[in-house]
This record gives C-alpha cells, sequence and structure tokens, in this order.
C-alpha cells in the first residue's frame, strides 16, 4: 500500500485505495441510475415512437380521431421539451418542481426520472425513424393476411426495428452512463461526485478525476462489448440457406 505518493502514478494508486469505498459506492450507483432509467426510457421511447406513428384516417370516428390528436400533440410537446433542453436543467426542474408541488421525493428518484424522460424522448425519434424504414410492403402484407394493426407493429414491425436501431440504444445507454454525472447538482453521491470529494480532500483533483476517467472507460468499453454481443445474436446466423434456393437444389 503506498502511503507517501510522489507522482501522478502513485496517487491515483493511492486514492484508489483509501477511498475505494466511496469510488465503488459510486460507481454502483452510477450503475444503478444508468440502468434503470435506460430501460424505462427505452419503453417509454417505444410508446412514443408507436403513438407517433400511429395514423389518422378518415373514416375513423370523431371522438378517435380527437383522441388520437391530442395525444401525439402531448407526446409531440413533451419530445420537443426534453431534446430541446439541458439534461441539468431538466434535474433542477423536476427536482425542485415536484418538491414545490408538495410531494415528496428523493434526489436518486428524481435522477432516474430525469434520465427515462430524457431517453425516452431520444429514443421516441429513434424508433419512429425505425418503423418508417421498416418495407411497407411488409406492413400491407401482414394486414392483408388479416393480422390487426396491433398485431402487426408487434409481430412484424417492432421486431425489426429493435434489430435495426439496436446500434443507437447502445450509443443511448453509454450516454446515460455518463450523463449520470450531471445529476451531482441534485447532491446524489455517484461517481463524479466521489471523485470530486476524493480530489477535495488532498486537493489531487486531477489524479481523482483521471482515476475516474479510468472507471468510466471501463464501464463503457464493457458494456459496448456487450451490445454488440447482442446485436450479432439478434443477426442471425451467416450460413443460412433460403428455401427456395434448398429446393431448387433438391
Amino acid at each position: 500500500m503506498i502511503t507517501n505518493p510522489t507522482n501522478t502514478f502513485e496517487w491515483m494508486i493511492y486514492l484508489a485505495q483509501h477511498y475505494s469505498g466511496m469510488f465503488l459506492q459510486g460507481t454502483l450507483l452510477t450503475l444503478y441510475i444508468a440502468v434503470i432509467g435506460t430501460l424505462l426510457g427505452f419503453l417509454l421511447g417505444y410508446l412514443a415512437g408507436i403513438v407517433q406513428d400511429i395514423r389518422i384516417r378518415p373514416a375513423d370516428h370523431p371522438a378517435k380521431k380527437t383522441i388520437l390528436r391530442i395525444i401525439k400533440a402531448v407526446f409531440t410537446i413533451y419530445v420537443e421539451i426534453f431534446r430541446d433542453t439541458p439534461m441539468m436543467v431538466q434535474a433542477m426542474v423536476v427536482y425542485y418542481g415536484i418538491l414545490q408541488a408538495g410531494f415528496d421525493i428523493s434526489p436518486i428518484t428524481a435522477g432516474i426520472l430525469v434520465t427515462v424522460l430524457n431517453t425516452g424522448a431520444y429514443m421516441s425519434e429513434t424508433v419512429r425513424a425505425g418503423i418508417s424504414s421498416v418495407d411497407p410492403g411488409q406492413r400491407e402484407g401482414a394486414l392483408a393476411m388479416g393480422m390487426s394493426p396491433m398485431q402487426t407493429m408487434f409481430s412484424v414491425i417492432l421486431p425489426q426495428v429493435l434489430r435495426n436501431i439496436l446500434p443507437e440504444m447502445d450509443n443511448t445507454f453509454l450516454t446515460n452512463l455518463k450523463m449520470t454525472s450531471v445529476l451531482n447538482v441534485l447532491a446524489i453521491n455517484e461517481l463524479y461526485m466521489a471523485a470530486k470529494t476524493a480530489g477535495s480532500v488532498n486537493y489531487k483533483y486531477f489524479e481523482s478525476f483521471l482515476l475516474t476517467a479510468v472507471i468510466y472507460f471501463v464501464l463503457c468499453f464493457v458494456f459496448s462489448r456487450l451490445f454488440r454481443l447482442v446485436e450479432k445474436r439478434l443477426e442471425g446466423k451467416k450460413d443460412y440457406v433460403l428455401a427456395v434456393e434448398y429446393m431448387d437444389a433438391q
């Protein structure tokens, strides 16, 4: 164990040894907020993307048209607000806004909520674009076979959308993993706050944040490889033979 560090590398080891509990707690909290917030944000994003893709037909009942227009407008406003404002400002508005409204909420819950809303706003546009990228003939074919619009969306369209936008989902999660650092404005003791605290004790901010950068890099590198593994699994086997080609060969 290093007791008298003299250079940057030794100071990084010293900080890792003496503040390991603090850095570990900050890392786990960062992962907790990022994972929960991103997963729920993906669900919200898919919901918003599906709603935006719903088509209002002239033959629809007037009440249905009105309801759909209102829902679409609500989601459009929500997406624009959260895509056009900084996450740090959103965290302050959501946390103190909820407290001012008379509801009790913890900083961690507020941080997760902001992550969910922010992720959902960005993912909704990704999902909408992913739905548009699917060949329209597949939707028409499914409807011609007697499938309902809902069955077509969940059984034919969304599985392809998931595969197509997985790289963007990877990017969104890695962004959230790093953007949890802005939640220190709510006094959440995530990884950034742990580095700031450890650095302030010894006045070694450079070494403390350099150590934190290494931790962030390792986390992002590992999860990036996990997403690529999932992406390869979804691609399926590359040595398959089409049924038509198989019949011709026989």
